[in-house]
């Protein structure tokens, strides 16, 4: 564990306290009476046991399983009513050591449905006095209807289908299987649905909505199909309700998707376009392959050709795109015809094959998103590329509309609008806000779409890991971006570890009642920041990090998994620092209770130099830190100390720490730079009394 700013001379004096017989035991939290081991250093007993499946180095098993779900899906939108109609056939894999006698499939459409959502049945009562757009936003909602499933079949190897009596049970649907489906089995299940995609309002969803534009109606799907629920090694069928606060945890699996939309529309999706010469001009192919040869943004569809006849080959009727993705859990599309459409090519090496990037977006959002967002994909695939690993799919999208935030297998929505007339510093705040957006939705393509952690359970997993890199990446990508603005600055998190009302980052998603973003984003990302910067250093964190996202590519990683492999990895006993940030709402208050200063004459060692400084320190919160310390001299320079956490270890309360100077201590000062997220800083700092030392 690198601790470059200790110098030898505080080593020898350190050893030289270490022989001073130690005070009795004090723990931060004692159980005054259970007589056990309360240290916040030993090993966390929350852990499951390491066996052929999940080993205790934190990667997967000899034995290591998944599923595997194919889709084949042809979905097409109305735009009069803005139905979308779908009919799918899932092959469902079973890679598990069970047989298994029916599936989960998850409809997390049915959250904006009254009479099945829990989501819904939950919500508080309605106040006696609603104002006229309260009361259109409550109709909105309440005239929801969500999933209507017209036809759920089994089908045999022969291709005989057979009625599935299936169940509904809120958010998911359960169907039975004639006989167990064994260990190697495949059961194809086909589906009819359909539903109303709701304007983003009147969605408890959230997520995939649709929008009025000046040029038309834009439609963002997502969680748009049934989708087969995750049967693991860990919960069995992890068949929790969807309450639109925890995410997802889906099975990899290989789609065919054909999407039947009006003539004028413009598509974009997850996975590979297969028919591009029936779908795109001519002049887009042309300008497309220019694009993949660029590293600057070549125009697919400029701003004068958007919502124009020449955007579309010749012809009126409706029109079907039909993509392919592989290895991929799940899958989403946007449609528009006011799309303006620019693309690019990544590179990790010249002679690398190209990534493709595409940025889609209505005329509302010209001023930033044709200056940036591009741009910003291209930075998380630096930036995530070096810190995580490369970019394994083909191609990444980002697709401007209503929906603020929100990603999926190669494609991403984001928000980020600038208002009409914006004047160029509106224009530059509105880009900050688009270009964290874009790295943070692109970069969700590492976690989880990659490293697919269960996002109903543990939001920390993929949000606080994917906004810890986002930080990376924004000051990557500018120098000079405001520290007010990155997720994993411990400053920034302050506010929220004084709350006595926090819960703590190992919570359920939904069980988040309140601060969920500072739980699910930022304090995992500081916590993580505090970990590379200021315990292990930025190799040995990088390099763990590194080893625990490429072992858990394409698989289903849990807490434990993440916590073993960085201390595996990083060679580093880190039980403390996930009871402490992960486990507990403990928040960090570090103090100095005194310093004094004498002689070293007096002590018979003048030789070390003219001073020996004690500083008595105290650890007034319920966390245990490392301790940074800067001395300011009287001539006014400055030295700066790092002290490892274990310093904590025989008395989590109180240290005294001993060392000699040259030169007369002005003032001594902890966490200088506000880099351990310390809730009070008032009692962080000493400085030398007027009268002068004898």
């Amino acid at each position: 564990m690198p601790f470059p700013s200790v110098s030898r001379r505080i080593l020898v004096t350190a050893a030289l306290l270490a022989a001073v017989p130690a005070g009795a035991q004090q723990w931060l939290h004692p159980d005054t009476i259970a007589r056990t081991n309360q240290s916040m250093f030993r090993v966390l007993d929350q852990w499951p046991a390491p066996n052929e499946t999940r080993t205790a180095s934190g990667k997967p098993g000899s034995k290591y399983w998944q599923q595997q779900v194919d889709y084949a899906i042809r979905v097409a939108v109305d735009t009069t009513t803005h139905t979308v109609t779908g009919s799918e056939r899932v092959s469902y894999h079973n890679n598990s050591p069970d047989a298994l006698g029916y599936l989960w499939f998850q409809l997390d459409q049915n959250i904006d449905n009254p009479s099945l959502s829990e989501e819904m049945l939950s919500g508080e009562m309605l106040p006696r006095t609603v104002s006229p757009r309260a009361l259109e936003f409550i109709n909105a909602r309440l005239d929801t209807k969500g999933y209507s499933i017209t036809r759920v079949q089994l089908v045999s190897k022969s291709g005989q289908k057979m009625d599935a009596p299936y169940v509904m049970q809120g958010t998911q649907m359960k169907v039975p299987l004639t006989t167990a489906l064994p260990t190697g089995g495949v059961q194809a299940v086909e589906i009819d649905w359909s539903y109303v995609m709701p304007e983003s309002f009147a969605s408890r969803n959230g997520r995939g909505a649709r929008e009025k534009l000046r040029d038309g109606w834009e439609y963002l799907a997502a969680q748009w199909f049934p989708r087969a629920a995750v049967y693991d090694d860990v919960v069995g069928w992890q068949n929790d309700q969807f309450r639109g606060q925890g995410e997802f945890y889906l099975n990899f699996g290989n789609y065919d998707v054909s999407i039947t939309v009006p003539h004028n529309h413009i598509v974009q999706s997850t996975g590979v376009l297969m028919n591009p010469t029936e779908v795109l001009t001519a002049t887009q192919r042309q300008r497309l392959v220019q694009a993949m040869t660029s590293e600057k943004q070549v125009y697919i569809i400029t701003k004068d050709e958007a919502n124009t006849p020449v955007t579309r080959p010749a012809g009126t009727a409706p029109m079907t795109w039909r993509f392919k993705a592989e290895n991929v859990r799940d899958f989403a599309w946007a449609s528009s015809s006011g799309f303006i459409w620019d693309a690019a090519a990544f590179r990790y090496t010249p002679t690398s094959k190209p990534i493709e990037m595409h940025s889609l977006y209505p005329r509302e959002a010209l001023g930033v998103w044709d200056s940036l967002s591009t741009k910003a994909i291209a930075q998380t695939m630096r930036t995530y590329g070096k810190l995580a690993f490369e970019y394994p799919y083909p191609k990444a999208s980002n697709i401007h509309g209503i929906v603020g935030g929100m990603e999926y297998p190669m494609i991403a929505f984001c928000g980020a609008r600038p208002p009409a007339n914006a004047n160029a510093a509106v224009l530059k705040s509105v880009g900050y806000g688009l270009v964290a957006v874009t790295i943070h939705e692109v970069g969700h393509n590492w976690f989880p779409m990659i490293v697919a952690s269960d996002e109903r359970k543990w939001t920390w997993m993929d949000e606080g890991l994917n906004s810890y890199l986002e930080g990376m990446a924004s000051m990557e990508f500018d120098t000079t971006w405001p520290r007010a603005r990155l997720p994993l600055i411990a400053a920034n998190i302050v506010g929220y570890m004084r709350n006595m009302d926090q819960v703590p980052l190992m919570t359920e998603s939904d069980l988040i009642h309140r601060g969920f973003g500072p739980n699910g984003y930022t304090k995992p990302a500081s916590g993580l920041y505090i970990l590379r910067e200021q315990v292990l250093g930025p190799q040995l964190f990088d390099a763990a990090f590194r080893e625990y996202s490429a072992a858990w590519m394409f698989k289903h990683p849990q807490p434990a998994d993440f916590f073993r492999s960085m201390m595996q990895a990083s060679g580093d006993n880190l039980n403390w620092f996930w009871r402490g940030w992960f486990y507990s709402t403990h928040a960090n208050d570090q103090a100095i209770a005194s310093v004094d200063v004498q002689s070293a004459d007096s002590l018979g060692m003048g030789a070390r130099g003219r001073f020996y400084n004690r500083v008595s320190l105290e650890n007034k919160g319920g966390l245990v830190m490392p301790v940074v310390m800067e001395f300011t001299y009287t001539d006014g320079s400055k030295e700066r100390m790092k002290l490892p956490v274990s310093i904590w270890r025989n008395n989590e309360k109180k240290f005294e720490y001993g060392r000699f100077s040259q030169k007369e201590v002005q003032s001594v000062e902890l966490d200088p730079d506000n880099a351990l997220a310390d809730i009070n800083t008032a009692n962080n700092k000493w400085s030398k009394p007027t009268a002068a030392i004898p």
